[in-house]
């Protein structure tokens, strides 16, 4: 028995060494940045490089998250179908509490609140990976220009409002013609402050919208498949 606890006791301080060393190796603080019209006008150049007028205008999308959530968000009327495993939930944004739950046909404990809840917090998530953007100048956001040590520039994008963790701040790096080619991570539900997220495969979709089709975060890839924008 006293070797085993020894030997757990060992195996416990080895995982908190491991996750000190790696929150030490990869976070990063909060960078300073300065608002104003810079800030805005960097913005207003990555908006028009993806096209942000044409997904304005855009009707549908419809995209899988992971090959695991499936979703055709209305955008004019606002309700989104949203499945994951068994279940269907027809979320109605403008009012939650008239969207449609189909359970699967085994018992479940989940009731159509929690379902409701459930899939309004993966359309925030999953939806922030094919249109974050799109979404810079949404109520209650904030932009900041930041100088890198290479001269270059980023927007700094925090999100006071909405969604589902308001507080949020995205570090957006883009390339020379302005489209963005990742964006660093300072969010509430990751104790790591900086990690990156590459923003790849870029798609021209029908309705003239830029969205991508894929991301990587420490070397894992996001897959957005199925994806279309597309208007009536």
């Amino acid at each position: 028995m006293k070797l085993a606890k020894r030997i757990s006791l060992g195996f416990l301080a080895l995982i908190t060494l491991t996750i000190i060393s790696t929150y030490l190796l990869l976070h990063q603080k909060l960078p300073e940045g300065t608002s104003g019209p810079e800030a805005d006008q960097f913005a207003y150049k990555i908006s028009k490089r993806v096209a942000h007028q044409k997904y304005l205008e855009t009707h549908y999308l419809h995209w899988s998250f992971r090959n695991k959530h499936h979703y055709t968000w209305n955008k004019k009327t606002q309700l989104v179908s949203v499945s994951w495993d068994n279940y269907l939930v027809e979320l109605d944004l403008n009012t939650l509490s008239q969207s449609v739950v189909q359970k699967p046909s085994t018992r479940t404990s989940d009731t159509k609140t929690e379902l409701i809840k459930k899939a309004l917090a993966y359309f925030n998530n999953d939806s922030f990976w094919v249109v974050a953007p799109h979404k810079f100048f949404d109520k209650g956001v904030t932009r900041k220009l930041v100088s890198l040590e290479n001269n270059k520039k980023a927007l700094l994008v925090t999100y006071n409002s909405g969604g589902t963790t308001p507080g949020d701040s995205y570090l957006w790096h883009v390339d020379d013609s302005y489209l963005p080619i990742s964006y660093q991570m300072w969010v509430r539900i990751i104790p790591i402050g900086g990690l990156k997220a590459t923003w790849d495969s870029w798609k021209r979709t029908e309705s003239g919208a830029f969205l991508p089709q894929k991301h990587q975060l420490l070397g894992l890839d996001i897959p957005i498949s199925n994806l279309r924008a597309w208007n009536e």
